[in-house]
């Protein structure tokens, strides 16, 4: 099969969408951020905690989040230190950072209440144009079409023929736009449906074709399931990276009731080197504070 006739067949199936759909409503996982009732706001918490990790570590921290900060407002008024606290082991804990900024300016700007539209939720402090999407289709109901790497990944298979996905594009947002529903509500629940696809079934690698409700419309599975001829995903490292290093120092700073001295931070990694460098990312990336007696704390 051709690349332009295999780009072609599925996405003129006016009910490939539909069928997604159907498959959503009884495949989907109970995540508590899906459930009937939760505001923009436990969504928009949701997506940035969910970035680059894994759902099973972010929903204990999201519950306890959402029990503690269950509004933007209330989430301003608590201290920086505090909300690193709370962020845990989730890593990369700026985000810990922007989401307490975005509660500030939520509150400042908007009355308290996320907003709905994608300019303006994209001009909060560290909401990126897929989070502002996701906000405004899961939290608010707008069927904007909304494009993750399991979107992007279904998408090449299905529409493209692709064995991966290729870069982020533009046009990511056509693709997902033409397979979706015409019904607003149905739209809103396809883009969710499409990554649950790529996150249950059309996975990275071997994906599960047996469980796939549009295996029969899938371009790469007419195609012949060709191998994907692209460079090798890099699986990146964490053993021994600056990331570890900061998190080692990290939780030294996240048990201490009381600002630490120097060569408590020196206990928790032997290379003088890489410690200093990675304490002096944390001072600039505004996760940790000196003291004027030289000890070092969470940002108050």
């Amino acid at each position: 099969m051709s690349g332009s006739a295999a780009s072609s067949a599925p996405s003129s199936r006016a009910d490939v969408g539909d069928t997604i759909v159907d498959w959503y409503a009884t495949a989907a996982r109970d995540l508590p951020w899906r459930r009937p009732g939760v505001d923009a706001w436990a969504v928009l918490v949701s997506e940035v905690m969910l970035q680059q990790t894994p759902v099973a570590r972010v929903e204990p921290v999201w519950r306890e989040w959402m029990a503690r900060w269950p509004t933007p407002a209330a989430l301003a008024q608590a201290s920086p230190a505090d909300v690193i606290r709370a962020w845990g082991k989730l890593g990369y804990p700026r985000r810990a950072l922007r989401l307490h900024e975005t509660a500030v300016a939520v509150t400042e700007r908007h009355g308290g209440a996320v907003p709905d539209d994608v300019a303006a939720l994209e001009a909060l402090p560290g909401i990126g144009t897929y989070t502002a999407r996701a906000v405004a289709c899961f939290g608010h109901g707008r069927p904007h079409p909304v494009v993750d790497t399991n979107v992007r990944r279904v998408v090449a298979r299905l529409v493209h023929g692709r064995a991966e996905a290729a870069p982020a594009r533009t046009a990511d947002l056509a693709d997902v736009a033409a397979l979706a529903p015409a019904e607003a509500d149905r739209a809103v629940r396809f883009s969710v449906a499409a990554m649950e696809l790529g996150a249950l079934v059309c996975v990275a690698g071997t994906p599960r074709c047996a469980a796939c409700p549009v295996r029969d419309r899938c371009a790469w599975r007419l195609a012949g399931s060709p191998a994907h001829d692209g460079p090798p995903r890099r699986v990146q490292p964490f053993a021994g990276t600056d990331r570890q290093v900061r998190g080692r120092l990290l939780d030294v700073l996240r048990a201490a009731a009381d600002p630490v001295p120097a060569a408590e931070l020196d206990a928790a990694w032997d290379d003088a080197v890489q410690r200093s460098r990675c304490l002096d990312s944390l001072l600039t990336d505004g996760l940790v504070e000196q003291t004027r007696e030289g000890d070092y704390r969470l940002p108050t």
